[in-house]
């Protein structure tokens, strides 16, 4: 079984920077990724200071060869299993590979659940978006159409009318939302929709041009917002004993200001344990997260020499 004093699950930000934070404290990192960020969908980046509109994939494959000069080792795979505890170790599985560690890095992310609406999924991440900080620039002035499926989507509407003025409201699902807040959008001048979506329409190009209601009505639209649950992909937490903590909008892993969970030595950042980071804040926890583990080790060491 090969060793290292910290494996690192997921390749996103949080778990490159984390990996970085690390190697350049010459520290044995191995970083698992199965190779399937959140952001994939989307063609650029945004809110990344010095990299304004990278591709994701891009800024992914920059962070692999950064961590990699610092001698950090990537395989690219799911992990099957998660065992062991801060005493006796812990034990990654990983096809017919098993690896030792130290200290356990999470950084597997989060899994957006959407509304059952036939052509949103293949729109997600493109003219589907959830975050007016990620996206809210690109698609200014646009027509848009909010879908009202969750407790944030009264507020999502609000935060996108400073983008743009051709925003209606449609109230998909009511009994996920606010009535109070619906009827402030009405107040506010937006036009509120009380129909479900039967589905998104696409013209020859694939773009996205209407959203089709169930009483056979349609709306233009070049761009839609919807807000569905966020949940930590946190399988290997829970193999391990650990619990999610519930949000209004999800499932996510509890750390503390350094990324450490409930379990001895087993860290969570980036989407994981904040559902609402951005690329730049997920780098950030990892980064955190690494110093952390740096310090803990060595304090380790200390304390047993």
């Amino acid at each position: 079984m090969e060793h290292f004093e910290v494996i690192v699950i997921g390749g996103g930000s949080a778990g490159l920077a984390a990996s970085i934070a690390l190697g350049r404290s010459r520290r044995s990192v191995l970083v698992i990724d199965e190779g399937q960020p959140r952001n994939a969908p989307a063609q650029h980046a945004h809110n990344v200071l010095g990299q304004e509109g990278i591709s994701p994939l891009e800024l992914l494959e920059r962070g692999r060869v950064e961590a990699q000069e610092y001698g950090v080792r990537i395989i690219n795979s799911a992990v099957d299993s998660l065992t062991g505890s801060l005493n006796d170790g812990f034990a990654v599985r990983v096809a017919d590979q098993e690896f030792s560690a130290q200290r356990i890095v999470l950084a597997t992310g989060l899994k957006d659940e959407l509304p059952q609406i036939p052509g949103l999924e293949q729109a997600w991440g493109t003219s589907a978006i959830h975050c007016a900080y990620c996206h809210g620039w690109e698609v200014r002035d646009q027509e848009i159409v909010v879908i009202g499926c969750g407790p944030m989507s009264t507020h999502q509407a609000m935060m996108f009318q400073q983008l743009s003025s051709k925003i209606t409201f449609v109230d998909h699902d009511p009994s996920e939302l606010n009535e109070e807040g619906t009827n402030l959008l009405a107040k506010l001048g937006m036009p509120v929709v009380r129909q479900s979506i039967a589905q998104l329409a696409f013209d020859q190009t694939g773009q996205l041009e209407s959203v089709k209601l169930e009483n056979n009505e349609e709306l233009t639209a070049q761009s839609v917002i919807v807000a569905g649950r966020m949940n930590a992909n946190a399988d290997l937490y829970l193999e391990l004993g650990g619990a999610l903590t519930e949000h209004p909008l999800g499932t996510f892993i509890k750390v503390n200001e350094t990324g450490a969970t409930d379990i001895p030595g087993v860290y969570a950042v980036g989407n994981a344990s904040n559902l609402g980071a951005m690329v730049m804040a997920a780098a950030a926890s990892g980064t955190l997260a690494g110093a952390a583990i740096n310090a803990e080790l060595l304090n380790a060491k200390l304390a047993n020499a």
